[in-house]
């Protein structure tokens, strides 16, 4: 099996726990509605997969990878509501369609973004006949970590500060490690804990290629910002510029941009040496994350 399949499977697996956990009744429909519609809205759903992929190649089973799944994609659905905000980044586009102020309108969309956020928290923490309490404890302290000042939101608020600015090569890696990295680095760890494993060689491996693969993930958009199109990206091209942000190609060029992301391509299947074939598919994603058009 190739990983298109295979995507196409986790993206519909995961999707259909979020449609469930958003299956009940509310006083406000229109919340509701602008949660799915942050959710729903064609999403590569990359982070899932990691786990899904993580938790097979450890022997764990995928329904005990399914509360990770679902709620990774909530806190990174309730981060790009948040961040297309006018008071963010200001994007009117995601994904091909008005972003979630635009669709609804600007309260909506914080608010939405917030119920997204606590909607994670819930899913993890649900009575669960396939996860440990020990386990879902540790998984409520992987992404709360990943998500708040230890890591996503910290890269936002360092990414805001700094724009128009110069940074540094290590300055830039550690923005990006936060705000792009962190979440995908806790897909990894979020699917070793659901198959039973939270430390070890294959752990620390598994580690590795997470942060190689987040990183890589971030200066593959930087370069998409540049050499994409809006339609293909789904989302406005040259806004990184424009609103100059500090970026991999403004930084090391086009060239050394490229050059970063082959070290980080190949830094993250030498990770995955200690593993034998069935580490395959990790592979193919990380070849799927470093050459992809959107």
């Amino acid at each position: 099996m190739s990983l298109k399949p295979l995507l196409n499977t986790y993206r519909q697996r995961v999707e259909h726990q979020l449609d469930l956990y958003l299956g009940h009744s509310s006083i406000e429909p229109r919340l509701q509605e602008a949660m799915r519609y942050g959710l729903f809205n064609g999403g590569k759903r990359v982070r899932p997969a990691l786990v899904y992929l993580t938790n097979q190649l450890l022997d764990g089973q995928l329904t005990s990878a399914d509360p990770a799944a679902a709620a990774l994609e909530a806190i990174h659905s309730y981060s790009l509501v948040h961040d297309d905000l006018p008071a963010m980044d200001d994007d009117e586009l995601r994904r091909g369609k008005p972003t979630c102020h635009i669709a609804f309108d600007e309260a909506t969309a914080i608010l939405a973004g917030d119920a997204l956020q606590c909607l994670a928290f819930e899913i993890l923490s649900a009575e669960s006949e396939q996860l440990s309490a020990p386990q879902q404890l540790k998984m409520v302290q992987i992404l709360s970590r990943a998500a708040g000042d230890r890591g996503m939101v910290t890269g936002q608020a360092f990414d805001l500060a700094h724009v128009g600015q110069s940074l540094t090569l290590e300055q830039l890696q550690q923005m990006h490690n936060h705000k792009t990295g962190a979440l995908l680095t806790a897909a990894v760890r979020l699917g070793a804990v659901s198959a039973g494993i939270s430390s070890g060689e294959q752990h620390d491996a598994l580690i590795c290629y997470g942060d190689a693969i987040g990183l890589a993930f971030q200066v593959k958009d930087d370069l998409l910002d540049i050499e994409g199109d809006t339609e293909t990206l789904g989302k406005p091209q040259g806004s990184d510029e424009e609103q100059e942000k500090p970026t991999y190609p403004a930084l090391l060029g086009l060239e050394g941009a490229r050059h970063k992301l082959d070290q980080l391509h190949q830094q993250a299947i030498k990770a995955l040496n200690c593993f034998d074939d069935r580490a395959e598919p990790l592979i193919w994603l990380a070849d799927y994350i470093v050459h992809r058009d959107h």
